[in-house]
């Protein structure tokens, strides 16, 4: 059998990239498959909070990740998504990540998960290999729930176990994250018989401005009347200062939520607010929305 050729089209290096957090803008559990994964429902935002990411092509195949800041586990979903990008392709390239990390772990705000469809994108721009979306998304499945929606560009209407995405826009507007140091474990919160696993499947319009746009426009004052996040009440008994967080923006003047399964918790910050200082082991982050993810025209549909 021929060895793959290196493609004619392969860069040699891609300097900070960024691969955006993002915000739940509320997250309902409307039941349970016999698998054990969970139905949600959700508006997945993304935030100009970014990782920065490098990329230096390796011609001898290796794959190797240095971190700036907070060190990954050894075998992160960088690497995982660079080897998978491989066997998905036969590419006989490799290519050395630089990973600056911003976003804080166990906040809920995907991450890992960006940082995994940043490096599809990316490896698949600097080995040359011409992959359209679609054939990313499928590499994306098996790498974890929320990568699909990183690699699908737009802010998104979510359903299923993360695989139903249907495109929403958001009107611009500031946000509050609030990240307490302590964290709680996703699988813990998943399987506590105090979560709640029944609340009423909605529909998107429920949540929307009546308007004519290409995408239903998500109404903030909406969400903030008729949802919540499902996860918080069981973690805010694993981590109390969840509610502490949640209590700081309030006196504030803000409303405070947590965002997915992490211990973050966000508000909408009105234009002329700025946040008073906070406890010093706290990230405290001012951050906006954006309409489509930086790395949008990277690849076709």
């Amino acid at each position: 059998m021929t060895a793959p050729s290196t493609p004619d089209n392969a860069l040699s290096q891609l300097r900070d990239v960024p691969a955006p957090g993002k915000l739940n803008l509320f997250l309902h559990v409307t039941g349970r498959r016999d698998d054990g994964y969970h139905l949600l429902q959700s508006v997945f935002m993304l935030i100009d909070w970014c990782d920065r990411l490098d990329f230096t092509l390796r011609p001898d195949g290796q794959l190797s990740r240095e971190d700036v800041g907070p060190s990954l586990p050894p075998d992160d979903l960088c690497l995982r998504a660079a080897r998978a990008l491989r066997e998905a392709t036969g590419c006989p390239l490799g290519a050395h990540i630089r990973v600056t990390k911003h976003l804080p772990a166990e906040a809920g705000l995907g991450g890992g998960s960006s940082d995994a469809a940043t490096c599809l994108l990316a490896l698949n721009r600097l080995w040359g290999l011409g992959l359209n979306r679609t054939a990313l998304r499928r590499i994306g499945e098996r790498l974890g729930a929320d990568v699909p929606f990183f690699l699908g560009g737009r802010n998104a209407w979510v359903e299923g176990v993360g695989e139903h995405l249907t495109p929403v826009s958001v009107p611009a507007a500031r946000f509050a994250v609030v990240k307490p140091p302590s964290g709680a474990s996703t699988p813990t919160i998943f399987s506590s018989p105090d979560l709640k696993r029944d609340t009423k499947t909605a529909i998107i319009q429920g949540f929307a401005a009546n308007d004519k746009s290409e995408h239903p426009v998500i109404d903030f004052r909406r969400i903030a009347e008729a949802s919540g996040n499902d996860l918080q009440p069981v973690a805010q008994v694993l981590c109390p200062e969840v509610g502490d967080c949640i209590d700081w923006l309030q006196s504030q003047g803000l409303q405070g939520r947590m965002t997915g399964s992490g211990t973050a918790v966000f508000a909408l910050l009105p234009t002329a607010q700025h946040l008073l200082p906070g406890p010093g082991n706290w990230v405290i982050h001012e951050c906006s929305n954006m309409d489509v993810h930086p790395l949008i025209d990277w690849c076709s549909d």
